[in-house]
């Protein structure tokens, strides 16, 4: 049976030429924006403003489908977590984290990933596809439903609990960049969900030529997965880095529309134990940054099952945050969240497997297949007790 044309994941052009085409009066598509976005409609027949006659016939020739939620769980901090069905059965996780008078929504770009960063769950899942605009958009409806914020009667009353959408979920936005672009401009425009890109961050881990179209045509702020100083160590940890070294990847920030004092590129920076933890590591950070508008998010290791590194002891992290602080950089370190329910930075992964040590052999396979796919090799990392130049 032939699938009705979806109307979520439209732009407002394209939704009021798909209704001209069906006869509907131009005006219709503001007022069926309005209803998708403003207010969560998510059946034709809430759509009151319409005739019975026009929401018959849309329901004749739309649908208005949305992922469907497979698991919801809350964390002891609040942190919830979906984990989303596409219409195709693909799977997909997308977080809420609250905070005292806001939230973000960690988004997912990808079903899966292309990339192999080593501590990342993500990584060790072969890539499915991109997920569409409609989908994109789809988990923030999703959100808004749960956290009930359609058509708040009094926004200076009532807090706002999802005010910020960070790109930092399953897969690389600038691999699925048209889909990213598209529905972030549903998620920004005035008369709709209307969350602005001053609280929008795309988290990239390093696709160079993408990074300045970003910046020039959506203006959102940028976040790198940088987490290594030497190309030596972030080339077996952060593989994309043998096609983009830190070199051009640091000249593509400095060169970021928009970047000011103001308006600061931040640089994540995971900890792992012995890996890239030393006194010398946070020196060349230092170092490699200088010049930059930058702030720097120190993310302890979350584990999961089957990961090859183990999280430094707070006071290593603590050390590391001194010394960039003490350089201008503002250092904060993430506090873990939703760790319990495996919603935390770098556990995300479209079904929870429960894997025993022995079965990192499998993981380090999957791996291995997606490195040979996009020509690397890549040799197993030992830990060092120092990393980077200088003193």
């Amino acid at each position: 049976m032939e699938r009705l044309p979806n109307l979520i994941g439209l732009d407002l052009a394209e939704l009021t030429a798909i209704l001209e085409a069906q006869g509907f009066e131009r005006f219709r598509a503001t007022q069926i924006w309005s209803w998708l976005y403003v207010r969560g409609a998510q059946d034709f027949a809430e759509m009151t403003s319409l005739s019975k006659l026009a929401r018959a016939k849309l329901a004749d020739h739309f649908t208005l489908e949305r992922p469907t939620i497979t698991t919801h769980q809350k964390s002891e901090d609040g942190t919830q977590k979906w984990l989303l069905k596409m219409p195709d059965g693909q799977e997909v996780e997308s977080v809420h984290i609250p905070e005292e008078d806001r939230g973000a929504l960690c988004v997912s770009s990808q079903v899966g990933c292309t990339l192999t960063c080593r501590f990342c769950h993500t990584g060790t899942q072969r890539l499915v596809r991109n997920l569409s605009a409609a989908e994109i958009v789809g988990q923030v409806l999703i959100a808004r439903d749960a956290l009930k914020e359609w058509a708040l009667p009094d926004a200076s009353a009532t807090p706002r609990l999802l005010t910020n959408i960070v790109l930092m979920g399953m897969g690389e936005p600038l691999y699925n960049y048209d889909n990213v672009a598209k529905a972030l401009r549903i998620i920004m425009h005035s008369d709709g969900i209307a969350i602005g890109k001053r609280r929008i961050t795309l988290s990239t881990s390093g696709v160079v030529p993408m990074i300045e179209r970003c910046g020039s045509e959506l203006d959102v702020n940028l976040a790198i997965s940088l987490h290594a100083v030497t190309d030596e160590l972030r080339d077996q940890i952060v593989p994309l880095n043998r096609k983009y070294p830190i070199a051009e990847l640091l000249k593509a920030c400095r060169t970021y529309p928009g970047v000011s004092n103001t308006r600061r590129i931040t640089f994540e920076y995971i900890m792992l134990k012995g890996v890239n933890d030393s006194p010398a590591d946070a020196r060349q950070l230092v170092r490699l940054l200088r010049g930059i508008p930058a702030k720097i998010n120190l993310i302890p290791f979350n584990p999961w099952p089957g990961a090859a590194f183990d999280c430094p002891d707070w006071s290593v992290i603590e050390n590391f945050g001194d010394i960039v602080n003490a350089a201008g950089y503002a250092s904060p370190i993430r506090t873990p969240r939703g760790r319990d329910i495996m919603a935390a930075c770098g556990q995300l992964k479209s079904a929870s497997l429960k894997l025993s040590a022995t079965e990192r052999a499998e993981i380090d396979r999957l791996i291995a297949e997606k490195d040979q796919a996009q020509g690397l090799e890549i040799s197993p990392i030992s830990s060092r007790k120092n990393t980077g130049s200088g003193d």
